[in-house]
């Protein structure tokens, strides 16, 4: 028996597996999807050991169910499958908007276009002041017309007391979020889809939307606690909380200038 021979197309096939299977588990991390992968893994080990152990009838059985659970699990799976694809394919689209922003870098101010800024952080500072929740959605790279069209549209310019008169309490337009896309608010009231992964016990429903949405696309979701009056914002399937008004506003143009 000889020595096995590893080539180097075999150490990039585990690399790429392995990767593969990193981004998988921190999509399904924290959800209920991962107690469905660990028992697919346990039921998978026991099919081999009956196969090992040549009990013919029992493998055939647990190969037709492998066989027909494929389909089945497309099914189960189909929100983490799409989530999936949505953090490769905002990933991808990342890194190309930095590749080529180096490649053709220019002289001029990286302030330029982001002036909206101010008024949304002054907006959700007197929001936070007087416990207002508010739910507001930066668009970045991925299409959000879906979210948009189950809002009402308004598509105005961005201004501090159009987003306070917008989230006021007795305002008809404050439940739901607020989408922001390409400097103007283009919706409100718009259904945010919700996480499915454990979340601190403090955080309510909208606190649950910024971080499903953050998740499913990658635009900035900022949310301001009805309950806390505190400032948080949401990206890449992460929440920072407790932002001051000056620290939301250096992280929406450190984020939104790259």
């Amino acid at each position: 028996m000889g020595f096995i021979t590893v080539k180097i197309i075999d150490i990039i096939d585990i690399i790429v597996v392995a990767l593969i299977l990193f981004q998988l588990y921190r999509v399904i991390k924290g959800t209920n999807a991962l107690r469905i992968v660990i028992g697919i893994i346990i039921f998978y080990i026991i099919w081999i050991l009956v196969k090992i152990l040549n009990m013919e009838l029992l493998s055939m059985i647990l190969g037709q169910v492998i066989g027909v659970g494929v389909i089945a699990l497309i099914v189960v799976f189909q929100q983490e499958i799409r989530r999936f694809l949505l953090v490769l394919g905002t990933r991808y689209s990342q890194g190309r908007k930095t590749f080529l922003g180096r490649l053709f870098k220019s002289g001029h101010s990286s302030d330029i276009g982001l002036e909206w800024i101010d008024p949304v952080t002054d907006a959700c500072r007197d929001m936070a002041e007087t416990k207002t929740g508010a739910l507001i959605v930066i668009a970045r790279s991925v299409n959000l017309t879906p979210i948009i069209e189950r809002g009402e549209r308004i598509d105005a310019v961005i201004s501090a007391p159009l987003i306070k008169s917008i989230f006021f309490k007795n305002s008809p337009l404050h439940d739901g979020a607020s989408v922001i896309v390409n400097e103007r608010i283009k919706a409100a009231k718009c259904v945010l889809p919700s996480t499915e992964k454990e979340v601190p016990l403090e955080f309510g429903m909208r606190h649950r939307a910024a971080l499903g949405m953050s998740e499913a696309t990658d635009a900035l979701i900022i949310v301001v606690s009805e309950e806390r009056g505190t400032i948080s914002i949401a990206r890449k399937g992460h929440v920072r909380q407790d932002l001051t008004p000056v620290q939301l506003r250096s992280h929406l143009r450190r984020v939104l200038s790259k």
